[in-house]
C-alpha cells in the first residue's frame, strides 16, 4: 500500500516536469509531505490520510496543520493554570524570597536597539522579550516592596469565576471581549478585579505581574496578586491562533 502510495506521488510529479512552470507545484507537494511528517500526520503502512486529489488543497491543508500545531501547544501548555496558581501562592506565603529572584533577574535586563525610542527590555528565558517602561528601578521597589510584606494565605482555585476563552483571534485583540464575559459572570458570582496575559511561560508571566512594569495600569496586576483580601482566583488558557491568552480572575 505504501509502494502505491510513493508512485502516485512520483508520478504526478513526473507529469509536472513536463512543463517547468510546473515546478512550483512539485515545491508544494514536498511542502506538504515535509508538514506531515513532522506532525506524525503519515499512517503506520506509509500512507497519507489526506487523499492526493486534496494536496494541491494549500488553504485546506494549512487549516489542518495549523489545527493539528495548536492542539499540541494546547496539550503542552495545559497545566499552565495550575503551575501560575503554585508560582502565586508561593509568593503570597514567602514574599520575602521571590524578592530574590526579582533581583537576579535583572542582569537579563538590556536596552532595545530595534527602534528610534529606546526603552529597557527584558530578555528572559526561551528568547522572550518583552517591553518595560522604566526596567531595572520597578525590578528594584517591586523586591522591596516584597521583602517589607507580611505572608499572606494562598488563594484557592475557584472554576466559577474562570472567564471563557474566545476562539477567534479578534477577541482577543477586542478588549470589549473581556469585559463583556466578566459581566455575565458577575450576574451569579463576585469578581472583583481581572486582567488578561499573553505570556505562556508561567515563571516570566509571574515576574512581571509582581513587577508590573507596563505603560497601562502600572501595579493593578501586583496589587491583585498580593491582595491579603482575595481568597479565590480563576485562571483560563489557551492557544488561539497563534496568540497565547491567559484570563485571570479574582474575588474575596
Amino acid at each position: 500500500m505504501g509502494c502505491q502510495c510513493a508512485n502516485q506521488k512520483e508520478e504526478i510529479k513526473d507529469e509536472l516536469t513536463k512543463n517547468d512552470d510546473n515546478l512550483q507545484d512539485i515545491e508544494k507537494i514536498d511542502s506538504l509531505e515535509q508538514k506531515d511528517e513532522k506532525l506524525g500526520l503519515s499512517n503506520q503502512d506509509g500512507t497519507n490520510p489526506v487523499q492526493l486529489k486534496n494536496l494541491n488543497n494549500e488553504n485546506g491543508r494549512d487549516e489542518e496543520y495549523n489545527e493539528k500545531i495548536n492542539e499540541d501547544k494546547n496539550t503542552k501548555y495545559a497545566d499552565y493554570p495550575e503551575k501560575m496558581l503554585e508560582l502565586i501562592n508561593k509568593i503570597r506565603e514567602d514574599p520575602a524570597s521571590y524578592a530574590d529572584i526579582i533581583e537576579e533577574s535583572i542582569q537579563n535586563i538590556i536596552e532595545n536597539q530595534d527602534d528610534e525610542e529606546t526603552k529597557p527590555k527584558i530578555i528572559y528565558k526561551k528568547k522572550v522579550k518583552v517591553a518595560l517602561t522604566r526596567g531595572e528601578p520597578a525590578f528594584r521597589e517591586a523586591a522591596e516592596k516584597l521583602r517589607n510584606m507580611e505572608p499572606l494565605r494562598p488563594l484557592e482555585f475557584k472554576n466559577e469565576i474562570c472567564v471563557p476563552l474566545p476562539d477567534n483571534e479578534n477577541d482577543i485583540k477586542d478588549s470589549s471581549y473581556l469585559k463583556e464575559q466578566v459581566k455575565i459572570l458577575r450576574e451569579s458570582t463576585n469578581i472583583d478585579v481581572f486582567f488578561k496575559d499573553l505570556i505562556k511561560l508561567p515563571e516570566v508571566s509571574v515576574l512581571l505581574m509582581i513587577v508590573d512594569d507596563g505603560e497601562k495600569n502600572a501595579g493593578r496586576k501586583r496589587n491583585a496578586v498580593l491582595n491579603k483580601n482575595f481568597k479565590y482566583i480563576g485562571i483560563n488558557s489557551k492557544f488561539v491562533g497563534k496568540t497565547f491568552i491567559a484570563y485571570f480572575t479574582f474575588s474575596k
